[in-house]
């Protein structure tokens, strides 16, 4: 573990009990008091996720705007001011860089928050397609920490340190030099649990004392630290893609499902000659959710076959702590991507019987 990156956070794990391992060459928590408490404390209270191994990237100057509506393949024209957008960036191939998110501060001045085990890759390729863009793009992950708290209680826990009332920031929305007790924040209502939250940024070295104070506040109301576990159980049941499963390089956003951040119909950007053409000729393979008929627990990598055929591979498969299923989502044929279509999960060499199912395994919960 001493060759792994920390969060400033990585003392306040031990304290409070997590269990500590390497995730994309970060020393972070998989959990404290255990997956499944965590994850039901974030569906029916809520939970606090330090995720500060996540990249920022600032982008200023005259050109920003420019810049980023070519990067990424979402549409920013339609952000106003203090508004966030969700968005795959591509290459020219097609294949998806990272997903990320794009606060616009204002046109000259936008935030990227991007995937930890991507920031130098993400990094790099935008310094390559800077251009002749008049921007600045500064790498920021290393002095920024960010914390999540997630759950139908969040709204009320964090209300009680802040200085502005949060019922004012709006689903995606977000709102700047908010203080929290005292430490000036950047605090939007965002997330990845299907729940309603927010994500907050502030300096590195204000990071343990926001922590504790947000937990001590949110004792009274069931507020747990929550680890990598069940930011992953949470994420997959509402159908929220990760890198690295859902997405790579070599999978399209179109394939993964992600039609509605793809704005072909706006002007030129990385990856849309291969898009269109794509969407022309038809998908050849797609993102399915599925439930299993048989026993046994998918996991990532296990083959899918209908026959003695292999169709694909079960990018995230779990036993879904809220419904008590067992699910997944497999990359397949497009010839077996219709709803109702019985497939074959290869577990533990025997093949189980799974049906396609909607991938909306469970109604997201979010404050809009």
């Amino acid at each position: 573990m001493e060759q792994l990156k920390k969060t400033p956070l990585i003392d306040s794990y031990e304290k409070y009990g997590g269990k500590i391992i390497d995730f994309a060459g970060w020393a972070l928590p998989v959990q404290y008091e255990g997956i499944i408490q965590e994850h039901e404390a974030v569906r029916t209270k809520a939970g606090l996720f330090d995720v500060s191994h996540m990249g920022e990237v600032e982008v200023i100057g005259e050109d920003a705007f420019s810049f980023v509506q070519n990067l990424v393949t979402n549409d920013v024209k339609a952000l106003v001011d203090n508004q966030v957008l969700y968005t795959p960036v591509c290459y020219p191939d097609g294949g998806i860089v990272d997903d990320i998110l794009v606060y616009r501060f204002n046109e000259k001045h936008f935030f990227l928050v991007i995937n930890a085990g991507n920031i130098e890759k993400d990094f790099q390729w935008m310094v390559e397609n800077k251009g002749k863009f008049n921007v600045e793009l500064n790498n920021i992950s290393p002095s920024v920490v960010q914390l999540a708290i997630q759950g139908p209680k969040a709204e009320e826990i964090l209300q009680k340190l802040v200085d502005t009332s949060l019922q004012e920031i709006k689903f995606f929305f977000c709102k700047r030099n908010v203080s929290i007790e005292g430490i000036k924040c950047l605090v939007s209502r965002t997330g990845y649990t299907g729940e309603d939250g927010f994500e907050i940024y502030t300096s590195s070295e204000k990071a343990v004392s926001l922590w504790d104070k947000i937990l001590e506040t949110g004792k009274e109301d069931g507020l747990k630290p929550a680890g990598l576990g069940c930011r992953d159980t949470l994420r997959f049941e509402v159908n929220l893609p990760l890198y690295g499963n859902e997405l790579l390089d070599t999978i399209t956003p179109l394939e993964a499902g992600l039609d509605f951040f793809v704005r072909l119909d706006k002007e030129n950007f990385i990856g849309k000659d291969a898009l269109v053409k794509q969407k022309e000729e038809g998908l050849k393979r797609k993102i399915v959710g599925f439930e299993m008929k048989d026993r046994g627990i998918p996991r990532h990598g296990y083959e899918v076959f209908v026959g003695d055929k292999k169709i694909g591979q079960v990018t995230t498969g779990y036993l879904s702590p809220s419904l008590k299923k067992n699910i997944g989502l497999a990359l397949i044929d497009y010839d077996y991507s219709n709803l109702g279509t019985t497939i074959f999960i290869k577990v533990r060499n025997k093949l189980s019987e799974a049906v396609v199912v909607s991938k909306k395994f469970y109604k997201k919960n979010y404050n809009k």
